[in-house]
């Protein structure tokens, strides 16, 4: 499944020696070169240092987050279970594309094999479902809590929380396995280069000499039902839930209330805003590298953006921060004295 292809629907490269195999008058391509950011060779060195601490703010912001979120009694609501889940996800996200990025980018190696291109795509595809799942149950979340909160705790009960967690979970790694199968039995005659930095659908299929009838409709019927719905979810649950903010009498009702789901409001805005703006735009050679750009934004920068949006708007999370900070530091004074 992949957002570009249901949305529209509808530096030199090289090749191993060993990399090729022929059949017939054809050569089959067993690998691919991710062109990425190859043609701006001056840039190489910046990029690889930009990217890795990219890399590195996105890993351990998340993995803060998801420490707070554990270590704290007070933080085990299902708003913080939910938040937990999406920074594991992202801290995933962000390891399937950036690390075979800045090999590139340090090595000069572009190349992929076939089956790395595909799990790579698979894996991607799976998360990128996921999220879309994720934030869609977190919207429904905040719903509850704000439009029915006499009930809210009765119904987002332990027990509902992990089932609404396992079946998106489930079902995002189920999304994209008939596309993945499907195209893992084409067959690539050349020309082996991949106009990005990543194993994207459309590129990819783009390569394929192969009949792509079947995984065109197949793509769009999977993700037609993998992403509509939990936009649809997340947007109806907006709606409610501003509708129901409005009719609060008093200015500081209206606020606390907002205040609860407005860095989640954020995070769906920038992840579905970018992610639109990606797969919308044509794949004419003018355009391009405008695409590209926009892919490191929901791709690259939304990973690091989600932990610092609720960290810094989340006085919860804030608090927890600090005292973890401060209990760092004092048994770290503590050990220094005893030594």
């Amino acid at each position: 499944m992949n957002g570009r292809f249901c949305l529209q629907m509808t530096a030199c490269s090289w090749m191993k020696p060993t990399a090729n195999k022929r059949q017939g008058n054809q050569t089959i391509i067993t690998e691919f070169v991710l062109l990425g950011f190859g043609n701006l060779p001056q840039l190489q060195t910046l990029l690889f240092m930009l990217f890795l601490v990219i890399y590195i703010a996105t890993m351990a912001g998340n993995i803060i987050i998801i420490a707070l979120v554990v270590a704290n009694q007070n933080l085990h609501t299902p708003m913080y279970f939910f938040l937990g889940n999406l920074s594991c996800l992202e801290t995933c996200y962000t390891s399937t594309i950036l690390p075979r990025m800045l090999a590139s980018l340090r090595t000069g190696d572009r190349t992929i094999s076939f089956g790395g291109c595909i799990t790579q795509f698979y894996i991607f595809g799976s998360l990128l479902a996921t999220e879309c799942l994720l934030l869609s149950v977190m919207s429904y979340d905040r719903y509850l809590a704000i439009c029915k909160p006499l009930h809210y705790f009765a119904l987002m009960n332990g027990r509902f929380c992990l089932q609404l967690t396992a079946c998106s979970w489930v079902s995002g790694f189920l999304a994209p396995l008939p596309t993945m199968l499907l195209m893992s039995q084409f067959t690539f005659c050349g020309p082996n280069e991949l106009d990005h930095f990543f194993c994207d659908l459309s590129p990819v299929i783009k390569l394929a000499c192969s009949d792509t009838h079947m995984l065109d409709v197949t793509a769009f019927i999977l993700c037609s039902i993998f992403t509509l719905p939990p936009f649809l979810l997340t947007l109806a649950s907006y709606v409610c839930i501003i509708s129901t903010i409005l009719r609060i009498p008093s200015t500081t009702g209206r606020q606390k209330a907002f205040s609860t789901c407005s860095s989640h409001l954020i995070v769906v805005t920038i992840f579905y805003g970018t992610l639109v703006i990606v797969y919308l735009l044509s794949d004419s050679d003018a355009l391009r590298d405008l695409n590209k750009i926009f892919s490191v934004f929901y791709g690259v920068l939304t990973p690091l953006v989600n932990p610092l949006i609720y960290s810094l708007r989340n006085k919860e999370v804030k608090v927890f921060l600090k005292a973890s900070i401060i209990r760092f530091f004092v048994f770290c004074k503590k050990s220094d004295i005893s030594s």
